[in-house]
């Protein structure tokens, strides 16, 4: 099977991270296309798979598109029943599905006042009421999931589900924004910082495009709080350990420096999403 992923601005589209998740955590492979969010105009690049204007958008094997993020993830666990896109247990998944579909019509507060930004934190985002109404919904659901189907894990309703993948964002809000939670909430939090597939996705924001003005704040920042990640950096050099990209197995042509030794990559993307965060990619790492 062939999908065609489309996907946003790895920093700043929230949607985008839910559809890409729903792929790369339940080991779905695809082809991925990047919209261009510096020009606003999604809309008119999507006009090939029509009716799709939003993204993610999926074109799925025999060529229906799909572009809504709930749709997504109910087409794929049809079409994968054993990949574990929804809890097998009864209740768990239905409260997985029930967790997904209220994060995908509410919290409009959290969306408006602080939309995703995985290139920054914020020491200080003074949430509204409303906001503040949006994130005890939050600690609400998030602790009753937990203490019913949680299973002493760090997700909601055992193993990673849909569900969580549809919170990932919100980690992502509650992270760069600083937003008050409890410790319920603020572990889950941390647990979703720490995912690996998570931490890729960032790496990739980091580096990936331009730092768009309009997502920007006026407050003050801070240290990203998720794992730091170990030091690499890009360098110039003719040679490496390695002869071909851990990525693509192609011949290396750009390199990273990394604890005194140097490591090549097929191009500049991935040596530079390497390098922001070289324990988030099991290939690097097996090289290491």
């Amino acid at each position: 099977m062939t999908y065609d992923l489309y996907l946003g601005d790895y920093a700043y589209s929230s949607w985008s991270l839910r559809g890409w998740l729903l792929f790369e955590k339940f080991g779905i492979a695809r082809n991925t296309t990047l919209v261009d969010f510096s020009d606003q105009s999604v809309a008119e690049q999507l006009t090939k798979i029509a009716p799709a204007r939003t993204v993610p958008a999926v074109k799925f094997p025999e060529s229906t598109v799909v572009s809504d993020s709930l749709a997504i993830a109910e087409e794929l666990a049809t079409q994968h029943p054993d990949a574990g896109i929804w809890p097998t247990d009864p209740g768990a998944r239905a409260t997985a599905r029930n967790l997904a579909a209220e994060m995908h019509s509410g919290f409009f507060a959290l969306r408006n006042d602080c939309p995703m930004n995985l290139r920054i934190s914020y020491e200080d985002a003074q949430p509204s009421e409303a906001v503040l109404a949006d994130l005890a919904r939050l600690e609400t659901i998030w602790e009753h999931a937990r203490t019913s189907y949680g299973e002493g894990g760090p997700w909601l309703c055992g193993s990673y589900s849909a569900a969580d993948a549809f919170f990932a964002p919100v980690a992502g809000r509650i992270a760069g924004y600083n937003l008050p939670v409890g410790d319920v909430a603020q572990a889950y939090v941390a647990a979703h910082l720490s995912d690996p597939a998570f931490r890729r996705w960032r790496a990739m924001g980091l580096v990936h495009g331009q730092t768009l003005p309009w997502y920007a704040k006026d407050y003050p920042p801070r240290t990203w709080p998720g794992p730091a990640p170990r030091k690499a950096v890009a360098v110039a050099a003719t040679s490496a350990e390695n002869a071909n990209c851990p990525y693509s197995g192609k011949p290396v042509t750009h390199f990273m420096e990394m604890e005194g030794r140097i490591f090549g990559f097929c191009n500049a993307f991935c040596r530079d999403k390497t390098a922001a965060d070289p324990e988030a990619w099991p290939a690097f790492m097996a090289l290491l």
